[in-house]
């Protein structure tokens, strides 16, 4: 019973941190869960969804990521932008 409990908090920690950085809470969740303490160093490691670089498809015009190299809406193969864009500030 107190390792289900062990298991439950750490899937907590770590969905917790991986939400604020960005990601998805049950995807942190369930890593944290399956591995309890690694699950959570992990999500302290991982990057900020929102620190990411951006750029504009020359096709289609859609802004993706950066380290895209394939655009997600039209399927372009994307060279090095010549200008990249920041990702606009959050507004609380």
């Amino acid at each position: 019973m107190s390792l289900v409990v062990i298991l439950v908090f750490c899937g907590l920690s770590a969905g917790v941190i991986g939400r604020i950085k960005g990601g998805s809470f049950l995807l942190w969740f369930a890593i944290g869960f399956c591995l309890p303490v690694l699950g959570t160093v992990a999500a302290v490691l991982y990057r900020y969804e929102q620190d990411e670089l951006l750029r504009r498809c020359p096709e289609c015009s859609a802004v993706i990521p950066l380290h895209d190299q394939v655009c997600m809406r039209c399927g372009v193969n994307l060279d090095w932008p010549d200008e990249v864009l920041q990702r606009p500030a959050r507004t609380p």
